[in-house]
């Protein structure tokens, strides 16, 4: 990573300080930088708004960036109730709607993909322009109908008694522990140990209690069929070194037509984690797929 990357020590982080209430009266809490075209920041599974720092700095420069933390994440409220992806969908489209967002250009990291799938099987429409999913595959586990071939094209990295097990391990005493250990595999060793801390103490702002209960609704989901159905100038984003396969991000471009994909090296330093520790070729690689779908 080039020291113009730069670690947590280097980088402003932007905490949400903006409100709006869903349509259960849950207040959510997001980031709004910037002017110019909306670009919307979907966080994965237990992160938050703040971890889209990197990008929030480059593409305020350019674009009205708005960052959402999701019911139950970060600085949002978090109620007992709503935690599957067709209400963080429903969340979306009250952002959405209420910010009268259009020509919308959505990005989605890890979860925050499924977020935006099922977001667009449940409002088809026109204000989202553009698309931009960064390492999620269709599905999370292993369906037990599937042949081999199927689930390793998919993506899949468990069987869905897994999901389970981990949900049980975040509820146990040492929920925390298992939480770290998770997030160590989203990295690589070359992380600063303070940027993996700061991280950690992100995804710890979610109670491990919300954090199973959703854990599991969104590893069982399947959205191959959705991604049949786009047709939007789309951009699609893998990592060498993540622990989801690196084939997913080509296996999800090659259903989409006329789809961009970009797969970052282990030189690059493609983890899951990768908008973070290689912001500027995440950030090149958005901003010239935007600048050839505007």
């Amino acid at each position: 990573m080039s020291e113009a990357n730069g670690s947590l020590s280097q980088t402003e982080v932007y905490e949400p300080s903006n409100e709006l209430k869903t349509n259960d009266d849950v207040t959510l809490r997001y980031v709004l930088a910037g002017s110019g075209p909306p670009l919307l920041l979907i966080h994965g599974w237990s992160q938050t708004a703040a971890q889209f720092s990197k990008q929030i700095a480059e593409f305020k420069r350019s674009h009205t960036v708005i960052a959402i933390d999701l019911r139950g994440h970060g600085k949002s409220d978090k109620p007992e109730h709503g935690y599957r992806i067709s209400r963080l969908a429903a969340d979306v489209h009250d952002l959405i709607t209420q910010l009268n967002l259009n020509d919308l250009t959505v990005v989605g990291h890890s979860m925050g993909c499924s977020v935006i799938w099922c977001y667009l099987d449940l409002f088809p429409g026109t204000r989202i322009s553009r698309l931009v999913f960064i390492d999620e595959p269709v599905s999370l586990a292993i369906n037990p109908a599937w042949s081999e071939e199927e689930a390793k094209s998919l993506g899949a990295v468990f069987i869905p008694t897994a999901a389970y097990d981990l949900a049980a391990a975040l509820r146990s005493s040492d929920g925390e522990a298992a939480s770290v250990g998770v997030l160590a595999s989203m990295k690589t060793p070359e992380m600063p140990q303070e940027d993996f801390d700061w991280i950690v103490a992100e995804n710890l702002k979610m109670p491990r209690k919300l954090a199973a209960e959703l854990f599991v609704p969104h590893a069982l989901a399947d959205w191959s069929d959705v991604i049949s159905r786009i047709k939007l100038p789309t951009l699609v984003i893998g990592g060498e070194v993540s622990m989801i396969p690196e084939g997913v991000a080509p296996w999800i471009a090659a259903r989409i037509p006329g789809a961009k994909c970009k797969v970052l090296s282990k030189e690059e330093r493609g983890s899951h984690f990768m908008m973070w520790e290689n912001p500027s070729v995440i950030n090149a690689t958005i901003r010239e797929f935007l600048e050839d779908a505007s």
